[in-house]
């Protein structure tokens, strides 16, 4: 679970600078919002920065990423993924 705890670590430095309310692991509804975080970063577009990123840095990401997209659905089966 340590990818998924530093990527939420992440996301609430993020929404910190906006003034966000953070999110937690406890919550449903914050899981889900972590899932649609995590499908929107696998999005071709944003995975390779629309192609600017060299690919072992799109490699790197991918893994993290799908590294926690699992972790958070063995946290919780009900998240929903979008492709």
């Amino acid at each position: 679970m340590r990818a998924l705890e530093h990527y939420v670590q992440q996301r609430n430095e993020i929404r910190a600078m906006f003034k966000s309310r953070p999110l937690t692991l406890l919550d449903a509804k914050d899981r889900q919002t972590l899932a649609d975080d995590i499908s929107s970063a696998l999005s071709p577009e944003n995975l390779t920065c629309d192609g600017e990123l060299p690919r072992s840095v799109i490699q790197k990401k991918w893994q993290m990423l799908t590294r926690v997209r699992q972790q958070l659905q063995s946290l919780d089966p009900a998240v929903a993924f979008y492709e």
